[in-house]
């Protein structure tokens, strides 16, 4: 009876994780459309506040020309945008390159103390009432800077989240293949989110908030596009999502590279939810609190851990039986997961012999993620994560 109820459990976890809550934001955004006008969503285009473009970069040489250049070439007054760099711990020449170009405001401290240290630091120094977050290996698409400062025409969104895109690679890698897609359902829900109540969270590549609206962050702090954005979410305010805002950046080499930027990303989840216990109670943050625990903390701290407990206790309950034919649905069950497992296997022996497979990137980046969040949590808890960013490398 254990058995059976835990095998349930742990599939509707799942269910409801990957599939379920998408279903049930597509279905309560629909009748939200069919009954209430939603003029809360209601933007300005003429809305043109001064703005700071803010990148913090560490030992970024190779990228800063390009992102230099794509931060002039943003269609926006240029004399209200004010371009912030903070090169804490750089030795390889990045803040005397970037002081070669005008208009560049550059700090720098020789120390490394990370990333947010460096935007605490940072933070100082911006004059204006919007700040937009950006990183240095990526490029901005044209109209970013306007498609969000729309959203800030709307007083009650106090953050707005950009689009990440994965560029594609005509070979695709199982990484970038399985990268890819990920990025493309994640900005789907973002949307839904959005179009229902508010987005849940940002990711750094492209965010942006009213300055005024910042509080230093814990300098240990992992995900700081997330403390960052879940905090002012907390205050009452909205994050917009901003799909036509979108930072590009190509794909991790591999899925090893994509491993160690996955592992940071679940140890800064477990982290995240410990600090934000408060953002759980409905009674204070209403739908804000059941889309938080829908959308990232069963993502980050029930699911994983429940998709390889599932195929143990399957593969328990057909045991037994002592006879999978008569374990009905549960020996069904364990053939379509020893299916995906083989797959996901199938996609790593092909991927490290350069075979693209496209049909297997799927389940073996499925199954990866989830095993990275596995050893994220791990590294959280016995405090092994650093808060310094160990660099993947990317394609392309």
């Amino acid at each position: 009876m254990i058995l059976n109820v835990l095998f349930w459990l742990l599939l509707f976890i799942l269910f409801y994780t990957y599939a379920g809550y998408a279903l049930v934001l597509w279905v309560l955004v629909s009748l939200k459309k069919l009954f209430v006008n939603a003029k809360d969503h209601s933007t300005s285009a003429d809305y043109e506040p001064d703005v700071c473009l803010f990148v913090t970069a560490y030992n970024e040489k190779d990228y800063i020309k390009q992102k230099v250049e794509n931060a002039f070439s943003l269609d926006y007054p240029k004399e209200k945008i004010q371009y912030l760099w903070i090169t804490d711990g750089s030795d390889d020449g990045s803040p005397e390159m970037l002081k070669k170009f005008e208009n560049l405001e550059v700090y720098h401290q020789p120390e490394r103390k990370g990333k947010m240290h460096a935007m605490n630091r940072g933070m100082k120094f911006v004059k204006a009432p919007i700040v937009i977050f950006s990183d240095s290996n990526t490029i901005l698409g044209q109209q970013s800077i306007r498609e969000i400062v729309k959203c800030f025409s709307m007083q009650n969104v106090g953050c707005v989240a950009g689009e990440k895109r994965i560029i594609q690679q005509d070979e695709e890698a199982a990484a970038g293949a399985g990268e890819g897609l990920y990025w493309k359902m994640e900005s789907w829900i973002k949307q839904k989110d959005w179009e229902l109540n508010s987005a849940v969270g940002a990711v750094g590549e492209l965010f942006a908030i009213r300055t005024a609206l910042f509080d230093d962050v814990e300098t240990d702090t992992l995900l700081d596009d997330f403390m960052i954005s879940l905090r002012i979410a907390q205050k009452g305010f909205k994050i917009a999502y901003a799909p036509n805002a979108y930072a590009k950046e190509t794909a991790s080499l591999n899925v090893k590279e994509e491993l160690k930027r996955k592992v940071r990303i679940a140890a800064g989840g477990i982290q995240t939810i410990a600090r934000l216990k408060g953002l759980l109670n409905p009674i204070k943050n209403g739908i804000l609190s059941w889309q938080y625990f829908s959308h990232k903390v069963l993502r980050w701290a029930l699911a994983p851990p429940a998709l390889f407990l599932l195929f143990l206790v399957n593969l328990l309950l057909v045991g037994i039986n002592n006879n999978w034919e008569s374990s009905g649905f549960y020996t069904l069950a364990l053939y379509i997961q020893l299916f995906c497992y083989v797959a996901a296997i199938l996609g790593w022996y092909f991927e490290n012999r350069k075979v693209r497979l496209k049909l297997l990137f799927v389940p073996y980046y499925f199954v990866m993620i989830n095993y990275a969040s596995l050893l994220g949590m791990q590294r959280y808890f016995t405090k092994q994560q650093s808060v310094n960013w160990e660099k993947s490398q990317r394609a392309g």
